[in-house]
């Protein structure tokens, strides 16, 4: 299994970014994508998720801003983020629970890593 992340880059306060995050491999079932970020000398934190079925949740420092959608035919989670801060500047990671077989437990697999960076 493997997630490829993409669309990061530099931008602008109050510019907009869109992630991308393909899940491929042997995959059975996904059962939730979403993003967490790292900011140096931060904790990880989560960005979003979204479960199959379509159900979101968001960190409180992104809500109003940021939107997850997906798209479960082609394995994949994108995050629009909108109103960008300086403190959005991080490391964004997508990740997946996920199944590989119908008699496997969920297991969390982690994408590379995107920056982003938020500056004029």
């Amino acid at each position: 299994v493997q997630l490829q992340a993409s669309g990061g880059g530099l931008v602008q306060p109050g510019g907009s970014l869109r992630l991308s995050c393909v899940a491929s491999g042997s995959i059975f079932r996904i059962n939730v994508m979403g993003w967490y970020r790292q900011a140096p000398g931060q904790q990880r934190e989560l960005v979003a998720r979204i479960s199959s079925g379509g159900s979101t949740d968001y960190g409180d420092s992104v809500k109003g801003r940021f939107t997850i959608s997906g798209d479960n035919a082609k394995n994949t989670v994108y995050l629009q983020m909108n109103s960008l801060k300086p403190e959005d500047t991080a490391v964004y990671y997508c990740y997946a629970d996920l199944n590989i077989s119908p008699v496997r437990t969920t297991t969390r697999w982690w994408g590379q890593g995107t920056q982003v960076t938020v500056s004029s």
